[in-house]
C-alpha cells in the first residue's frame, strides 16, 4: 500500500511461501519471516523477494527485529538466530534460551526482548551482549504471545490479559482490562500513545 492502507496490491513475487508472519525493515531493505520457508529479503520494496537462509537450521520464523544492518530471526522451537550480514548468513544465538519458541522480538535501545510462547516468559539480552537473562518477575502468565515498546513502557500480550513493564522487564503488573471482551490477547501494535 502507498496510501496509508486504502488500497492494496499484491508483492510476494518470488516467494514460495506468501504465509508472512513477521516483517522488519533495515534502511531499503524489507525482511519477511515465514513458517517453513525462513526469510527473505527484498531490496526493492518488495517488488521481488529472495530466500536469505543460509545457516538456519529452521525456516518457520515467527518474529524478526533489526538493528542497522543486524536482524534476528525467533523461530518456533529453537530459539533466535542471528546475522550481521543482512540475511546473507545467520548464526544461531541462544545462550539462555533452551531452544524456545520465539513468536516476539523488539527493540528498545540496545536491548532486545524476546517473548516466549512455550511458557518460558520474556527474555533481555542487554547492551549487544550474547546472553539471554529472563525478566518474569510479576507475570502471572509466561506463555507470550505478543511484545510491543512505547517509549519507557514494555508491554506484553499473554493468555491471561496485557502485562506492563516500566523498568525493561524486571518487574511487570497486570494493566486494566476493562473493555476487552476476552483476555486471551495474541497480539497488538502501538501507535502514537495509543496500544
Amino acid at each position: 500500500s502507498t496510501n496509508d492502507g486504502v488500497s492494496w496490491t499484491p508483492a510476494n513475487s518470488g516467494m514460495a511461501n506468501i504465509t508472512v508472519k513477521a516483517i522488519a525493515v533495515s534502511g531499503t531493505n524489507l525482511f519477511a519471516g515465514t513458517p517453513g520457508n525462513g526469510v527473505y529479503l527484498s531490496t526493492n520494496n518488495g517488488a521481488s523477494w529472495k530466500a536469505v537462509n543460509s545457516g538456519l537450521t529452521n525456516t518457520n520464523i515467527q518474529a524478526l527485529v533489526t538493528a542497522g544492518t543486524n536482524i534476528m530471526a525467533g523461530t518456533s522451537g529453537d530459539g533466535v538466530f542471528f546475522s550481521s550480514d543482512n540475511g546473507t548468513s545467520w548464526s544461531p544465538a541462544n545462550t539462555n534460551l533452551n531452544k524456545s519458541d520465539i513468536r516476539s522480538l523488539v527493540l528498545n535501545g540496545l536491548n532486545v526482548l524476546a517473548g516466549s510462547y512455550d511458557d518460558q516468559g520474556v527474555f533481555i539480552l542487554s547492551d549487544n551482549g550474547t546472553t539471554w537473562t529472563p525478566v518474569n518477575t510479576g507475570l502471572a502468565n509466561t506463555s507470550i504471545s505478543a511484545l510491543a515498546v512505547r517509549g519507557s513502557d514494555l508491554f506484553a500480550a499473554t493468555f491471561k490479559g496485557v502485562y506492563l513493564s516500566t523498568d525493561m522487564g524486571a518487574h511487570w503488573t497486570k494493566t486494566d482490562t476493562t473493555g476487552l471482551s476476552g483476555h486471551i490477547i495474541v497480539n497488538f501494535a502501538v501507535r502514537g500513545s495509543s496500544i
